[in-house]
């Protein structure tokens, strides 16, 4: 089978931190994305769940930055509550 040479730009830090979980599992990086291009192509689908944070949705953003704001201005008021546990 012919070899193609792919090339991507990844974070240096992700990229450092996935050599070594690959290494840990005894897989160099290739092999992991030769087995996820694998599963790619087989299922014609990501093989695991892809979602955004709703932390970083353009409403909750609109939300903390209005809340900053009227901290700024002293108008945010706290008050005590007990934790929740689940």
């Amino acid at each position: 089978m012919a070899q193609a040479m792919v090339n991507f730009r990844m974070d240096e830090e992700l990229k450092k931190n996935m050599e070594q979980v690959c290494k840990d599992m005894g897989l160099s990086m290739t092999t992991a994305f030769t087995i996820f291009a694998t599963r790619v192509t087989k299922e014609k689908r990501i093989p695991f769940e892809v979602s955004a944070d709703p932390f970083y949705s353009v409403n909750n953003i609109r939300y903390l930055e209005q809340k900053m704001e009227d901290y700024k201005n002293g108008k945010l008021k706290f008050t005590a509550h007990e934790l929740i546990e689940e």
